[in-house]
C-alpha cells in the first residue's frame, strides 16, 4: 500500500481505487474502505467531496453511525468545526438512550442507540456513514434523530447504492456521496 502516492489529477472519487475487495466471503461487505482512511490525501479529499454540497448549509452537529461512520463522521465534524455524536450499536452506552430496531445490509436484525440528551429540538444534524447499501441502518438513524426532535440537515456516505432504501433516502434528504455517476452502476452491482 503506497500511502504517499497522490495522482497528479485528483478528480472526485480518485481515492475509491484505494479500497480493497472482499476476500472473506458473503458475511462481509463487498468492499473495504479502511485503506482509503490510511491515505492522508485520500481521506482529506473524500471528506472534502462529502462536505462540498453542504457548504453554506446550517449544520449544528455531525452524527456518525457505528462503527465505520465514526471515522468519516469525526473527520467531517473536525473539518466543519462542529461537535460529533456517536450513534451506537445497542448495549454500548452507559447513559439514558433512545433505541431504534433495524435490519442491516445483511438482513440481520439489530438495534441502534443514541444518548437521549444528545439532540435537542431543532438541532440540525448531518448523518454520516461509510456506506448506504439497503438503507436500513441510515433510515433507523434518521428515525432516531427525528424522534428526538432533531432535523436531518443531510446524509453523507462514501457510496449510496441505488437500492430501494437508498433511493428512499435520496428522495427525502439532501445527500452526498463520492461515487462519480459513470461508476454508480458498477457500485450498485458490487463490481
Amino acid at each position: 500500500m503506497d500511502l504517499c502516492h497522490v495522482p497528479a489529477s485528483r478528480e472526485k472519487g480518485w481515492y475509491l481505487a484505494l479500497m480493497a475487495p472482499n476476500v472473506k466471503g458473503p458475511n462481509y461487505a463487498w468492499l473495504d474502505p479502511s485503506r482509503l482512511y490510511c491515505h492522508p490525501q485520500g481521506l482529506q479529499d473524500c471528506v472534502a467531496d462529502l462536505l462540498q454540497p453542504f457548504q453554506g448549509d446550517a449544520i449544528d452537529m455531525v452524527a456518525g453511525i457505528d462503527a465505520m461512520g465514526f471515522i468519516l463522521g469525526a473527520a467531517a465534524a473536525a473539518s466543519l468545526r462542529k461537535g460529533f455524536l456517536a450513534i451506537r450499536k445497542a448495549g454500548h452506552l452507559c447513559v439514558q438512550t433512545a433505541a431504534q430496531p433495524y435490519s442491516d445490509y445483511s438482513g440481520r436484525e439489530k438495534v441502534m442507540e443514541i444518548r437521549a440528551d444528545g439532540i435537542s429540538p431543532g438541532l440540525r444534524i448531518l448523518l454520516v456513514d461509510q456506506w448506504v447499501e439497503t438503507g436500513g441502518t441510515m433510515r433507523a438513524a434518521i428515525e432516531l434523530v427525528e424522534r428526538l426532535g432533531g432535523v436531518v440537515a443531510g446524509v453523507a456516505a462514501i457510496c449510496m447504492e441505488s437500492s430501494e432504501g437508498g433511493k428512499w433516502i435520496q428522495e427525502r434528504y439532501k445527500c452526498s456521496h463520492c461515487v462519480p455517476p459513470h461508476l454508480q452502476p458498477r457500485f450498485d452491482q458490487h463490481q
